[in-house]
């Protein structure tokens, strides 16, 4: 089983639900987060006044999958994720060692 994680820009957040729903994930956890890479924030104007935006919005999602979905998983986030401009986000994908569902006790690829 593999954990992937993505962060992606927030605008992005329901093309990437549908692309992983189409290539059947079943599950997602969504946390909103800030954040900046190469980017490094952006300056803004606000009432004549022009401020530093460090931190920019992003959308963290995470899923567990078993190992067979793995590439296509990250090719749906990629597809839909990708804007073709910088700020796009990232990939990460870990090993998950175990995984239960607390209602029944399954385990393993059972409890994703």
């Amino acid at each position: 089983m593999k954990k992937i994680e993505a962060i992606i820009k927030p605008f992005k957040l329901d093309e990437v639900k549908e692309a992983l729903q189409e290539v059947g994930i079943q599950g997602i956890t969504v946390t909103e987060a800030k954040g900046f890479g190469r980017q490094k924030g952006h300056a803004e104007l606000y009432r004549g006044a022009e401020y530093i935006v460090d931190f920019l919005p992003k959308v963290k999602i995470e899923i567990v999958v078993g190992d067979d979905l793995v590439e296509k998983a990250i090719e749906a986030i990629r597809r839909a994720a990708q804007t073709g401009r910088i700020g796009d986000g990232k990939i990460f994908v870990s090993n998950i060692e175990e995984a239960i569902r607390i209602r029944t006790g399954e385990s393993g690829n059972d409890a994703i």
